[in-house]
C-alpha cells in the first residue's frame, strides 16, 4: 500500500494547489495554537471552507494545534478543538501532553497525531502514545531511515521528506524564547539558527567557511524515494506552510509522480529556482557536516544565471542561463537583489527576455560596483505556468432508467457514494425521440464541477421523450447532492468537563541542584535535598546519597534501570522507568499547565519540573491547582540539542550582540547553552506563599564559593 502524501498549506490558495497536485492529505493551521504562527493561516470560517473543499476531492485535512497551552488558554483551546471536530477535521496535530491526554477524554473520537514537537525518538514514546489512543506519531527528523525501520510499535508513523530542517530536535529548542522572547513552542520562532555566528576558541575568533554555523540545507529525498516507499512509514510529509502556492504545487506534484512510479516532469533546476538552501538528504540518510549544513547562506539561493562584466549606470551581465522581465535576481557577493523591471539588449533596446550566452543590461538601482555572480531567485514564467495548473477531476458514473409512463430515474455514483433522483413521467415522443447520444451528451456537461465521466449506463425504451432542460437540471441536482454527501458532517459531542485533580502539598521548601562536575556535587552534598547529574560514573559513585541520574533527552535506546533515582527528560523514559525506579521529570518536557502535571503524576513521576518559558503569573496559575512542581530559579539553561557536531567541546558561538553561547559536546551531540543565567531568586518568597515547595539551581561553571553564596541567598 502506498504511503500518504501530506502537503502543507498556509492559506486557501496553497491548499487548492496541494489538492490539485495530488496530495492525499493537507495540514493547515488556524489563527491560534499552531507552530507556524507567521504563516497566513486560516480563520475559523476559512477552516470550514477548507475542510469542505478538501473533502470534495477526497483529501484529508489535519489541523495543527501543536503548541504548548498555558493554563488560562485551556477552556478556549478545548472549545477550538470541539469546533474542529464538529466541522469534520480528520485529525489534529498536537504537542502538549497534558492537552493530548485531556482531549482523548473529552473528544474520544477526535483523531490525534503527536507532533514532531514532542521529540519522538524511540519505541517507548510510541508505546506511550498508542496507549493514550493517539493514531499517529510524527517522528523526529534526526532519526535515520534505518532507525525508523527498527521501531516495532504498531502505530502510524509520519516523516518529513522535503523542506526546511530545524537544526535542533523539535520541541527541544529554547533559543528563540529565552534569547528573544519568541517561543518556538508557541509557533513564534525568530529563527536564531538562520543568523550569523562567530566561533570562539580560547577567547579568539576562529575562521570558518561561513558564519551561518547553525543553518542546515533544505531536505530533499527525491533520489531516495524507493527506499522510503519500502520503509516502515505510513505518511510522507512536505514542510512548507510559509511557502508559496506555486512551491506547494510543484513539490507536491513532484513527489506524487515519484510515489506513483511515474517519470516525473518536474525539473530539478525549477525546484532550485522556487526555493533552495542547497539540498541534503538529512539525518534520514545519515548525512553529516558539509552534506547537512550550509554555513554560507541561510536564505533561498536560487540558481546562477550569469556574471557581471561591467558596471556603470547600468549593469552589464553575460548570461549563462535565460533571464526575463519580472524575474527576481540577487548579486551573490553583495547579497543585494531586485526585480528586473527593465531589461536591455546589447544595443540598449528594451526586451522581454534574453537567452543563455546573451549580453544584457539592467539599471543599476543597487549601486553594484564589482563584477560578481548573478543568481535568479524568482522565475516569473515558471510561477505563471504553475499558477495555471490543471484542476483535479474525480471520476463518476451515471445510471439512467427511462421507461414509458414511469418516472425518469438517474443515479450518480462513485466508489463510495450512490444517489438517485426521480424526474417527470416518461412520455412517448411526438416528433423527435430522445437518443442515448443526447442523454450522454447532456450528462457529460460537468463544467466547473470537480467531476469527470467514467461511464454512463442507459436502460431506455424506444421512441420516448424527456426534455434536455430536465436532464441538465437533474445532472446539476445530482452533482450538488454528491458534493454535499461527500462534505456533510454528522458528529455529536458528549458534555464532558474534566477539571484537573487538585494536588496541594504542604511541606518545607525542597532545594535541588543540578551539577556539572564532582567538585560542584561535593560542595552541595548534605546541603540540599536532591542532586542531579548526567554523568553516570558520578551518579554511581554518589548514588547512596540523594543523587539522581539525568537521562538522555534524545534517547533511541534505553538502559535497563531498576531501583535507581532518575531525572527523566523525555516521554519515552517517562513510559519506561517509573514502574521500577524513583523518578522526577526535567524541564525539557515543556510542562506549562496543570493537566501536564497531572498526566506525569499519573505516570508515577514524583516531582515535575516546570518549563522555564513560563512567566511568574503563569507559574502562579499552575500553583493554584497543583504545587507538586519544581521551578528552576537560577542557572544557565540548555537552548538547543543538535544531532551534529558544530565544533569542539568548550568553544563558544558569538552572536552579533557579542553574547557568548557555550558549546558542550555529549554523546556525539552538540548542546548550546544560554549566554547568561536566569535568576528568579527575588520571586522566591512570593512563590513560596502560593505553595511552591521545590526549587532548583542549574549549575554550569560556578565555583565552590559562588555555589555557597547562592545557597545562602535562597535559604530565606
Amino acid at each position: 500500500m502506498k504511503p500518504e502524501l501530506l502537503s502543507p498549506a498556509g492559506n486557501m490558495e496553497a491548499l487548492k494547489a496541494a489538492i490539485h497536485a495530488g496530495a492525499d492529505a493537507v495540514y493547515i493551521g488556524g489563527k491560534n495554537y499552531g507552530a507556524r504562527n507567521f504563516a497566513d493561516n486560516f480563520t475559523n470560517e476559512e477552516l470550514i471552507k477548507a475542510i469542505k473543499y478538501a473533502h470534495t476531492y477526497d483529501v484529508k485535512v489535519y489541523i495543527t494545534a501543536n503548541t504548548i497551552i498555558y493554563e488560562r488558554e485551556i477552556d478556549d483551546f478545548i472549545d477550538y478543538l470541539k469546533f474542529l471536530y464538529l466541522n469534520g477535521v480528520d485529525a489534529v496535530i498536537m504537542q502538549d501532553i497534558g492537552m493530548i491526554s485531556l482531549i482523548r477524554k473529552i473528544i474520544p473520537d477526535l483523531e490525534i497525531h503527536a507532533s514532531t514537537q514532542t521529540n519522538n525518538c524511540n519505541d517507548e514514546v510510541l508505546k506511550l502514545y498508542k496507549d493514550l489512543g493517539v493514531k499517529r506519531v510524527v517522528l523526529a527528523r534526526e532519526l535515520s531511515l534505518k532507525q525508523i525501520n527498527n521501531l516495532k510499535t504498531q502505530i502510524d508513523k509520519e516523516i518529513f521528506i522535503h523542506g526546511a530542517l530545524c537544526i535542533c530536535y523539535s520541541g527541544s529548542c529554547l533559543f528563540s524564547s529565552l534569547n528573544g522572547g519568541r517561543s518556538g513552542n508557541r509557533g513564534k520562532c525568530a529563527g536564531p539558527c538562520r543568523l550569523p555566528y562567530t566561533l570562539i576558541k580560547n577567547g579568539k575568533p576562529v575562521k570558518t567557511e561561513g558564519n551561518y554555523l547553525l543553518s542546515p540545507k533544505e531536505l530533499n529525498t527525491t533520489k531516495q524515494i524507493n527506499k522510503i516507499l519500502n520503509s516502515n512509514v505510513q505518511s510522507l510529509k512536505i514542510e512548507g506552510r510559509m511557502k508559496s502556492p506555486e512551491y506547494v504545487y510543484f513539490v507536491t506534484k513532484m513527489y506524487r509522480e515519484l510515489i506513483d512510479n511515474k517519470q516525473t516532469k518536474m525539473e530539478t533546476r525549477d525546484l532550485e529556482k522556487l526555493f533552495n538552501r542547497q539540498f541534503t538528504e538529512g539525518h534520514l540518510f545519515e548525512k553529516k557536516n558539509e552534506d547537512l549544513m550550509n554555513p554560507i547562506s541561510p536564505n533561498h539561493i536560487g540558481v546562477e544565471i550569469g556574471k557581471v562584466i561591467k558596471t556603470n549606470k547600468r549593469i552589464m551581465i553575460k548570461l549563462t542561463d535565460d533571464l526575463a522581465q519580472n524575474d527576481g535576481i540577487r548579486f551573490k557577493d553583495s547579497n543585494k537583489g531586485l526585480v528586473v523591471n527593465k531589461l536591455y539588449n546589447s544595443k540598449g533596446l528594451l526586451i522581454n527576455e534574453a537567452k543563455k550566452g546573451d549580453i544584457v543590461f539592467i539599471d543599476n538601482k543597487l549601486n553594484i560596483k564589482t563584477n560578481e555572480t548573478v543568481l535568479k531567485t524568482t522565475d516569473y514564467k515558471l510561477l505563471e505556468s504553475l499558477r495555471g495548473y490543471p484542476k483535479k477531476k474525480l471520476t463518476i458514473n451515471f445510471s439512467v432508467t427511462m421507461h414509458l409512463n414511469k418516472p425518469l430515474s438517474i443515479t450518480i455514483y462513485d466508489n463510495k457514494n450512490k444517489i438517485n433522483v426521480k424526474g417527470s413521467i416518461v412520455k412517448s415522443a411526438i416528433t423527435s425521440p430522445i437518443t442515448k447520444e443526447n442523454i450522454i451528451k447532456q450528462l457529460s456537461k460537468l463544467g466547473n464541477t470537480p467531476f469527470i465521466i467514467n461511464k454512463i449506463d442507459i436502460d431506455m425504451d424506444n421512441n420516448v421523450f424527456i426534455s434536455l432542460k430536465e436532464l441538465n437540471e437533474l445532472r446539476r441536482i445530482l452533482t450538488e447532492k454528491l458534493i454535499n454527501k461527500k462534505t456533510s458532517i454528522k458528529r455529536n459531542l458528549n458534555k464532558i468537563k474534566i477539571k484537573p485533580a487538585i494536588n496541594k502539598i504542604s511541606r518545607p521548601l525542597s532545594i535541588n541542584v543540578s551539577v556539572n562536575n564532582e567538585e560542584q556535587l561535593k560542595t552541595v552534598l548534605g546541603k540540599v535535598n536532591n542532586i542531579y547529574t548526567d554523568n553516570y560514573n558520578l551518579y554511581l559513585k554518589y548514588k547512596t546519597h540523594n543523587v539522581y541520574f539525568k537521562t538522555d533527552r534524545t534517547a533511541y535506546g534505553f538502559q535497563d534501570f531498576k531501583n535507581e533515582k532518575l531525572l527523566l527528560t523525555e516521554l519515552g523514559s517517562i513510559n519506561k522507568y517509573p514502574k521500577n525506579n524513583i523518578c522526577n521529570s526535567d524541564y525539557f518536557l515543556n510542562v506549562v499547565n496543570s493537566y501536564s502535571v497531572n498526566f506525569l503524576e499519573n505516570c508515577n513521576i514524583k516531582q515535575i519540573t516546570l518549563s522555564p518559558e513560563l512567566t511568574i503569573d503563569q507559574i502562579k496559575d499552575i500553583l493554584k491547582v497543583n504545587n507538586n512542581v519544581e521551578l528552576i530559579i537560577y542557572g544557565k539553561l540548555e537552548l538547543m540539542v543538535i544531532n551534529h557536531i558544530i565544533s569542539d567541546n568548550g568553544n563558544y558561538l558569538q552572536n552579533r550582540q557579542n553574547e557568548l553561547f557555550p558549546i558542550i559536546i555529549k554523546n556525539n551531540k552538540t548542546h548550546i547553552m544560554h549566554h547568561h543565567n536566569i535568576n528568579l531568586i527575588h520571586y522566591l518568597n512570593e512563590l513560596k506563599d502560593l505553595g511552591l515547595n521545590s526549587i532548583r539551581l542549574e549549575l554550569f561553571d560556578e565555583t565552590k564559593e559562588q555555589i555557597i553564596s547562592l545557597l545562602k541567598n535562597i535559604q530565606l
